[in-house]
């Protein structure tokens, strides 16, 4: 990979771990916690639960890409970053563009997304 694909994919990663760090997902932690007055009434107590739900899912989600994010940091340091981990064949420009935190090509993503769908059926 040039040196100029290189600073490209490293800046958009760089840009979008700041992005999630700004986010405050990774140490914001009011939106988790059930005020006092809500717990008495059943209503308030449901729409408070579903609220941290949903904040939890967002936050495992924005942790899991913040992993991705730094792996795929590591890979460009040691020059094995835009190559699938399972074949070593280049990633596409446009895969790339669109997650550049992937660590598989198009064909073995999709073979990993299959197998997990049948797993979990």
């Amino acid at each position: 990979m040039s040196q100029n694909k290189w600073d490209k994919y490293k800046q958009l990663l760089l840009s979008l771990k700041e992005q999630i760090l700004k986010g405050g997902y990774t140490t914001r932690g009011e939106d988790l916690e059930i005020p006092p007055e809500e717990l008495s009434d059943e209503a308030d107590l449901a729409n408070s639960v579903i609220a941290q739900q949903v904040s939890f899912q967002i936050r495992d989600r924005e942790m899991s890409k913040l992993r991705f994010i730094n792996m795929a940091l590591e890979r460009i340091e040691n020059d094995s970053y835009g190559h699938c981990e399972d074949c070593n064949t280049e990633i596409s420009a446009k895969r790339l563009m669109n997650q550049p935190w992937t660590e598989y090509c198009i064909d073995h993503a999709e073979e990993r997304e299959r197998e997990q769908k049948s797993r979990s059926a």
